[in-house]
């Protein structure tokens, strides 16, 4: 859609030429950002849509279409988010690029861990560990997760 184009042209045109640019390349339109928008009562002027620029959950094949192009305008980092809801597109994207690759282990992928250990359905910290391993393992070369400090702390950093 020309944004990543448009931001390296204007970090170029500044002298900004070694700033990094990170594509969110393959945003799905997901559910799971719910706990993020309430916090911030996020909406979108004039009742908008966002699943216009979000793409289709169903659709696979699309994300690799989309971080190529987000590539060719210059990303030099592309992310994925969710993370693992889509694990399967997260795992394609990092056998088919030459950038890292980052996943967003988003609000509510979280808010479940922490809600199911309150209940005592689950060991929130091991399965926090599990989901950042197996965003890891599907081929994430960093991720972001409202997770960081618990899981530093859990690894001993």
């Amino acid at each position: 859609d020309g944004q990543v184009g448009a931001i390296r042209a204007a970090l170029d045109a500044t002298g900004h030429e070694d700033t990094a640019v990170l594509a969110y390349a393959a945003k799905y339109a997901s559910a799971l950002y719910g706990p993020f928008r309430q916090a911030v009562d996020v909406a979108i002027a004039g009742g908008g849509d966002r699943r216009g620029y979000q793409q289709d959950p169903r659709n696979r094949r699309e994300a690799l279409a989309e971080v190529a192009l987000d590539i060719a305008e210059g990303a030099d980092m592309v992310m994925v988010k969710p993370a693992l809801a889509y694990l399967d597109v997260l795992s394609d994207v990092a056998a088919s690029v030459d950038v890292p690759v980052a996943a967003y282990h988003v609000s509510g992928e979280y808010a479940m861990v922490k809600a199911a250990a309150e209940r005592g359905w689950i060991d929130g910290e091991a399965v926090l560990l599990e989901h950042l391993t197996a965003i890891k393992r599907a081929g994430a070369s960093a991720m972001l997760t409202y997770g960081a400090a618990e899981a530093a702390r859990l690894l001993g950093g």
